[in-house]
This record gives C-alpha cells, sequence and structure tokens, in this order.
C-alpha cells in the first residue's frame, strides 16, 4: 500500500462520494440495495467543508473532533460513541468529543488522514487506505499472522509490546500522527461462485481486491488473478461476471448484499480487518499528563468493548445472511488454511523490501505481541 492508489475504497460497506463542493445529492451504493443495485441517494450539505476549513491546526482545548471511516451505525460509530461517553464522564463534561462519521470531513480517506495530520481533525480511525500516508500500517493488511483467536488478536494489537514499540510509533510520528489504539472489525471472508478449498480452487479466479500493490501480491501467490473494480461497481460485477470473487468481511457482505450474487462464503481466516486510531502529533504531545492517561485507560477498556461490538455485528449480519439466502458456507480446517498460509508466508520479504527497517520490526514486534497474549502474558 506504498503506492498512492491505496487511497482507494477498502472499506467495503462504504461508498465513494463525489467531491462535495455545494450542497448536492451524491448516488451512493450502500448497503440498502433495493433488488440488484438500485442507488442511494444522500444529500451530503458543503457546510461540512466550511466547519473545517474554519478550523485552525491548533486544537480547540474544549472540543475534540473524531474522523470516522465508516457510516452511523457502524462498527467504528460505536465504538467511537463508547470514546465519546468515556471521554467526557471522565473530564466531568469539560471535553467534547464530536463525532464526524465518513462524509462529513471531506471526499476520500486522505481527506481524513491530511485533517488529522495539519489538525484540523484532533483524532479518527484510519485502515488499509493509510497505507499511503503511513506506508509501514500496510503491516495490518498482511495475510496469516494474526491469530485464529480474535480476542487473542484483539489484545495482541492493543499491547504495549507492539502499539508503543518504537519502530511502530515512529512509523506514524514521521507524518505528524500518533497510533493510540486498534480495532480489528472481523474476518475477510472470500464470496465466489465455486468452492474454495485447496490453493488448486482459486488458481486463475478473478477475484476482486481493492487496489493495493500489496494485496496484489498475496492473491498472485495464492495462484489467482486479483483485479480491482470501483465499489460502487462492485455489486453488478459479480453479477455479471466481471468479477468471479470478492473479499469483505461479514458485515460489509451483509450490508451491500453481495452475498445475493455469489454461491458459497469462504473463511479461510486469512486476514482481520483492522483499523488504528491515530491522532494528530501535536495535539496529543500538548495535552496535559492526566489527560494523556486518560486516553490511555479509556482505550485500553475498549479492547474488549470493540472486541465484543464487532463480533456481535459480525454474528448478527451473518445469521442475516443465512435467513435471506442458501449461500454455501464454507470453513477451511486448519490443514487447508495451512497450504494457503504457506504461499501467503513470502509476501512478508515483499512488505519489508518495500517499507524497509521499520517495517520489519514492526512485523517482529507484532508477532512477539500475538506471542505474548496467546500465552496470557
Amino acid at each position: 500500500m506504498v503506492a498512492s492508489s491505496l487511497l482507494g475504497c477498502q472499506r467495503c460497506r462504504l461508498f465513494p462520494l463525489t467531491a462535495l463542493l455545494r450542497c448536492n445529492v451524491v448516488n451512493a451504493t450502500h448497503k440498502q440495495y433495493q433488488g440488484k443495485g438500485m442507488r442511494l441517494n444522500r444529500f451530503i450539505c458543503a457546510a461540512t467543508f466550511g466547519f473545517l476549513a474554519a478550523t485552525t491546526t491548533t486544537a480547540n482545548a474544549d472540543t475534540w473532533r473524531f474522523g470516522l471511516e465508516e457510516i452511523e451505525g457502524s462498527v467504528q460509530h460505536s465504538y467511537a460513541e463508547r470514546f465519546k461517553a468515556l471521554v467526557e464522564e471522565k473530564s466531568d463534561g469539560e471535553i467534547d468529543v464530536q463525532l464526524l462519521p465518513y462524509g462529513k470531513w471531506g471526499s476520500s480517506y486522505s481527506a481524513l488522514y491530511d485533517a488529522i495530520q495539519g489538525g484540523a481533525i484532533q483524532l479518527g480511525f484510519g485502515s488499509g487506505a493509510l497505507g499511503g500516508t503511513v506506508p509501514e500500517s500496510q503491516l495490518l493488511n498482511l495475510n496469516y499472522i494474526m491469530p485464529s483467536d480474535q480476542w487473542v488478536t484483539a489484545q495482541g494489537l492493543n499491547s504495549d509490546t507492539f502499539l508503543k514499540s518504537k519502530a511502530w510509533q515512529d512509523s506514524f510520528r514521521k507524518r505528524s500522527l500518533v497510533p493510540l489504539a486498534a480495532l480489528p472489525e472481523g474476518y475477510q471472508v472470500w464470496t465466489t461462485n465455486k468452492a474454495i478449498n485447496t490453493p488448486d480452487d482459486i488458481e486463475n479466479l478473478g477475484i476482486r481486491v481493492m487496489d493495493n500493490s500489496l494485496l496484489r501480491a498475496t492473491y498472485k501467490a495464492y495462484g489467482a488473478s486479483p483485479t480491482s473494480i470501483a465499489y460502487g461497481e462492485l455489486y453488478s460485477a459479480l453479477q455479471q461476471g466481471q468479477a468471479e470473487g470478492n473479499i469483505q468481511p461479514v458485515f460489509a457482505h451483509e450490508e451491500m448484499a453481495f452475498y445475493e450474487v455469489q454461491d458459497y462464503m469462504i473463511f479461510a481466516q486469512q486476514s482481520q480487518f483492522v483499523a488504528t486510531l491515530i491522532g494528530n502529533a501535536d495535539w496529543y504531545d500538548g495535552l496535559d499528563a492526566d489527560q494523556q492517561k486518560m486516553i490511555d485507560s479509556i482505550t485500553k477498556t475498549l479492547v474488549r468493548e470493540g472486541h465484543d461490538i464487532q463480533t456481535q455485528y459480525n454474528e448478527e449480519r451473518l445469521e442475516t445472511i443465512k435467513e435471506k439466502s442458501d449461500i454455501n458456507i464454507v470453513e477451511l480446517t486448519e490443514a487447508q488454511r495451512d497450504a494457503f498460509r504457506k504461499k501467503a508466508k513470502p509476501v512478508r520479504q515483499i512488505y519489508i523490501d518495500e517499507v524497509g527497517a521499520r517495517g520489519e520490526q514492526s512485523l517482529n514486534a507484532l508477532l512477539s505481541a500475538f506471542d505474548k497474549a496467546a500465552k496470557g502474558e
């Protein structure tokens, strides 16, 4: 995700927006599909731009603006609501946290990251597209580096061993950011029109991936033929056979109704979707010690709550998919996953070659953190 192309959409349940230069009607594909590929009209006003433009790079001492990559009602939004409630409670109301869901801060993920870097927004989430700003962050897109136990993954990602490691912290601080927490949002799941149990089954499969060099390298390593298709065109592309497979978290498959045009849903446990909570470095460093301790305490509390939120969302959405369709659910065995794991492992070196020493050090810190979390340390 070093290339600028990484700014493309990863979040499967979101939709791209056109530049919001005036109050306008934006046709955006979203979860409330009616039939096959109808469009949802959303009104988004340019007043949001005026709001951000009027903001100076100096953080308001009483208001913390929190930018989300996702819409209201999402995993990120539920996490942010709890963060807001806890900050306002622990600060006795002296700090107001203003939530800015997707669409209220601009028209691309890069706009959000730029706003956090510049200080117009104090903190927010960054996931796959963040690799265009922080190349080392694409570490979290590598396949088969995370434990199969999702709770162990959440603990490892939020441990001091990884989150506060020098390499990981420096990777963000070099870009005027600071990593504060991680929010795993559940496994990425494959959908196809045929069963996949071995790498042979995925050979030459035209599977859609986000426009991301590391993901393309991963799926080429599996033997597939990865292709990039605009997210708003993905439903019809699957329906018409322009793409044969798709990679999304469960909730996205349900929200965007991709299961309507695919026959199989394959759980390979190859990767989780992870959002990193980032803050503007100058803003964070300007907080007093008590405020920094408060953030640290709250984010530690939210490790478990965040895990419970995503677990509930994904379990409920999977049940909805089962109720609404006859899609075949395939769960790979450990032996079957191991065949894919062996093919994915060399991609780690591609990551290291692309991002350098800090990337390698961050990878080692993450693997160590997972090992400690698995042992209960």
